[in-house]
């Protein structure tokens, strides 16, 4: 049992008065030695007692729920956007091109008036069909006239037969002629029509291919492109694999597809499967198929890759999870989960179909695991932590930095 404090200064102070008033040389340094022993031993017992030290800092870590989606079964390509109907406007007749009505670039309707040549040779040339017809025309009411005359005088003798027959062949001719006229009358409104040249669909032009003043011919000379946008196709090319999951759910009902625009993923367009191609291309063993899709504001333009996800069917009571959870190493993929006594535990996992910031595990997880997603880097297996639930893991860790 040690001495207490009190008993130790009393005897402090006896000893230190024998030292004052002794004479003997042996007994004054020894009391002299138990005296600084014991004013020793009273100061250390007079000293303050240290603070406890402080708990160990338990690391708070936030955790999730392990949760059952349906998740939907999609196939992912590279696309590309064609147009649903796309012509090189030409001129059929030969002018000079007098007058380009709209700009390039511009969207027109079916019919609109695009260009202009030179109608004047036209117009000229149906004047001349028409006088022709006219003239004609007068010509065989005078056979018709003669004819008749010579029917009466047939019937008395007085005109031969021969010669009645050769004013029967007349007018019948001048028929055929009239007949002749109308046609070049029609081939010359068809050809005065053809100096305009009209849109044959709505959709988008070009750019112009010929300046006003041009001479253009009938050879094929092209003056713009002409491009139907609304709807468009999305055209791609699975593989023999993929293309039998694609029959299998075209099979089961019409199959929709997104297409994301580069820069603006956030909002896909839209569309259905529509074209499965007859055969499969030997040299990449590919084929093609398209879907298509509306575009009303002209946010796909042919000639444009996207990406493009194919809706094949769905996978129910999946064991969703965020990506953000998931690690990786030389074995594979893993995720912590809080264990017993609430100490870090790894799980390897395996990773199936992502569906935005969440991934499905195949195996490794039951329903009942609690994730940890974040401060992935400051833990690991075995180690305590404080499940908290993210906002408030997020909260405290900011207080303490």
């Amino acid at each position: 049992m040690k001495p207490s404090r009190f008993v130790l200064l009393v005897v402090a102070v006896a000893i230190g008065g024998a030292v004052v008033y002794t004479n003997h040389e042996k007994i004054g340094v020894f009391a002299t030695t138990q005296y600084a022993s014991l004013v020793a031993q009273y100061a250390a017992l007079t000293k303050p007692a240290a603070p406890p030290a402080p708990p160990a800092f338990v690391m708070p870590v936030p955790v999730v729920s392990v949760t059952k989606q349906t998740l939907p079964v999609t196939l992912d390509y590279s696309a590309r956007v064609e147009a649903t109907d796309k012509v090189t406007l030409q001129a059929k007749v030969s002018g000079y091109l007098v007058e380009q009505h709209v700009p390039d670039g511009a969207d027109v309707k079916q019919g609109d008036l695009l260009y202009r040549i030179d109608s004047r040779d036209y117009d000229v040339a149906l004047e001349q069909a028409t006088a022709q017809l006219a003239r004609d025309t007068a010509s065989l009411d005078y056979l018709k006239a003669s004819l008749d005359r010579g029917a009466d005088l047939a019937k008395g003798g007085f005109v031969s037969k021969d010669t009645f027959d050769q004013r029967a062949s007349a007018a019948k001719q001048a028929e055929s002629l009239l007949a002749i006229d109308r046609a070049a009358i029609r081939a010359a409104e068809l050809n005065r029509a053809n100096t305009e040249i009209r849109a044959p669909f709505a959709g988008r032009l070009g750019r112009s291919l010929a300046s006003v003043g041009t001479l253009v011919g009938s050879g094929g000379t092209a003056l713009n492109s002409l491009v139907r946008i609304d709807p468009v196709y999305v055209t791609f090319n699975p593989s023999e694999t993929d293309l039998a999951k694609i029959l299998k759910a075209r099979g089961q009902g019409e199959v929709t597809a997104e297409a994301f625009v580069p820069g603006d993923e956030a909002h896909p367009k839209r569309g259905t499967l529509t074209f499965i191609d007859n055969a499969i291309d030997q040299s990449t063993g590919t084929i093609a198929v398209r879907v298509t899709i509306a575009n009303p504001d002209v946010a796909l333009l042919p000639g444009q890759y996207v990406r493009l996800r194919l809706h094949i069917g769905t996978e129910p009571d999946a064991l969703m999870l965020p990506q953000v959870a998931i690690g990786s190493n030389q074995f594979g993929k893993y995720v912590y989960v809080i264990g017993e006594g609430d100490k870090v535990e790894m799980r390897p996992v395996t990773v199936g179909r992502s569906n935005g910031s969440l991934v499905s595990i195949v195996s490794g997880l039951k329903e009942t695991d609690q994730i940890i997603t974040g401060n992935l880097q400051k833990i690991g297996p075995g180690l305590p932590v404080k499940p908290m639930p993210q906002k408030v893991a997020t909260a405290e860790q900011s207080n303490r930095n």
